[in-house]
């Protein structure tokens, strides 16, 4: 609220210029005319279509692979190296490669989300699978379990600490890169909506569209945050927070 109020003044008194940065309090009621609009949730729509497409596939392909990456020393040591190599590249500069392969449509927009949100996923699954308490598996063996049921019961248990908040920053980013290749490629969602307002000069309209892309990024942290501590509320660092609350 107080960024808002800065920037409310800064408009005012003019240090920000009004006709291609309107004030805020103008923004939110552009924001609110449009709330009973098909245009704002026909974008909205394109947007969550991608994002949910995208982290569905980057959860399934992440938690597989680290799975099978994290148990297993031989393919871990064989693959930490081409993975230290493809997780910094940024999904971006993957753009004209996909554009060329698969076009300016939804798949594209899907092939880069999912690319950039498999990572976090990824790594945090290999790190929870590699740091299984030692003495949980050492009790399962004594007891015979079969290697399924200690994968079930014992390793992804311990795991999941670790997987849920990647999970949360792979919906961040699946995100982002959704909304960033509508802005760049012209793929149907809130990123088009943006580059169309502006180069329409409705400035207002845009930013009304900027703030809507941040809420919608506000409610799904929102919405990941309650499913982790949902997840994790037997985990001491879960308890440990209620009990300060």
């Amino acid at each position: 609220m107080t960024v808002l109020a800065v920037l409310e003044f800064s408009t005012i008194v003019g240090l920000l210029p009004e006709k291609t940065f309107p004030r805020v309090s103008a923004d939110l009621r552009e924001l609110a005319g449009m709330a009973g609009a098909a245009e704002l949730w026909t974008a909205v729509g394109h947007t969550l279509q991608g994002w949910a497409i995208s982290f569905a596939l980057a959860t399934v392909i992440a938690v597989l692979l680290g799975i099978a990456v994290g148990s297993n020393a031989v393919l871990y040591a064989a693959t930490s190296a081409v993975i230290e190599f493809l997780r910094p590249i940024p999904s971006v500069a993957l753009i004209p490669l996909v554009v060329l392969v698969l076009g300016t449509g939804l798949q594209s927009k899907v092939f880069l989300a999912t690319f950039a949100a498999t990572w976090p996923v990824l790594v945090a699954t290999i790190y929870g699978m590699r740091d299984v308490e030692p003495v949980a598996l050492e009790t399962a063996r004594s007891f015979r379990a079969r290697p399924r049921d200690t994968l079930l019961s014992v390793v992804l248990p311990g795991a999941v600490p670790y997987i849920a908040p990647g999970l949360r920053v792979a919906s961040t980013t699946a995100l982002i890169l959704c909304v960033t290749a509508e802005l760049v490629i012209g793929a149907p969602g809130l990123g088009q909506s943006i580059t169309v307002a502006q180069a329409g000069g409705q400035y207002q309209l845009m930013y009304a569209f900027i703030i809507a892309t941040g809420l919608l990024g506000v409610l799904l942290n929102l919405l990941f945050v309650a499913l982790e501590k949902r997840l994790l509320r037997w985990h001491p660092s879960q308890r440990s927070q209620g009990g300060v609350q």
